[in-house]
């Protein structure tokens, strides 16, 4: 049975941090066993990027089952915000970098609170910004593991995430680019930018990490929300 999803509204100084709730979700194995709690905070009246959203209960249980395979992999999340799918992964025994946009540095602020709640020392927060090949880009470690929740939420920044990630799997050949996305338009895709930029896409069913449900991880998410994840690679060339 999943514990209940804890809130706590943290009551700060605003004049010098904003307030913010924490949040603890509970990852469970089917069976109920072997219990993982993380804690995240979600600033108040923020920007969405400072939210926990239903994609990202959804990819965090997907790293939650997959947890043996990702030990000791390099993984890198994108525009992490309050970063629940990053911290199960470092949790899991995986060498984590969380990034956000290098413009926002409120979101970068939040990625490290979230490691500070979670006890989590020594994790690297870098900023990127999707679309640049900006030096801390290139500096990046190697990486088997690229997350993104809800990185595709507005058509705009479409191909600028989808650029950052052809760069970082041609750097990275057997990488993988795991991401959940909700389905807001039956008009939006992104089969063609795949395509443009050497992608290729493979999907990955709910039910097979038992995230075909309505609440997760002792939460409320992903409630009435159509999810869906896919694992992007590196086309072959042949």
């Amino acid at each position: 049975m999943s514990l209940p999803m804890k809130i706590r509204l943290c009551n700060l100084d605003e004049s010098v941090s904003p307030r913010f709730i924490q949040k603890t979700f509970t990852f469970e194995n089917h069976d109920g066993t072997h219990a993982l709690m993380v804690s995240v905070p979600e600033v108040l009246g923020s920007q969405y990027g400072m939210h926990v959203w239903p994609c990202a209960v959804v990819l965090a249980q997907y790293v939650w089952t997959t947890r043996e395979k990702i030990q000791r992999k390099n993984v890198l999340e994108l525009g992490a915000g309050v970063s629940l799918p990053g911290i199960v992964a470092a949790k899991c025994g995986a060498h984590v970098t969380l990034s956000d946009s290098a413009e926002i540095p409120l979101c970068l602020e939040n990625s490290r609170r979230c490691c500070e709640l979670n006890d989590l020392h020594g994790v690297p927060v870098v900023g990127l910004t999707w679309g640049e090949i900006s030096p801390e880009l290139r500096s990046l470690p190697p990486v088997d593991i690229i997350l993104g929740s809800d990185v595709f939420y507005e058509p705009e920044d479409f191909e600028d995430v989808l650029v950052t990630v052809s760069f970082l799997l041609r750097r990275n050949p057997s990488g993988q680019f795991w991401t959940t996305f909700q389905e807001r338009s039956s008009d939006w895709t992104i089969e063609t930018l795949l395509n443009k930029w050497n992608l290729r896409c493979t999907d990955v069913p709910l039910d097979i990490f038992h995230a075909n449900k309505k609440h997760l991880a002792g939460s409320t998410l992903p409630g009435n929300h159509s999810i869906q994840m896919m694992i992007v690679t590196a086309r072959t060339k042949t």
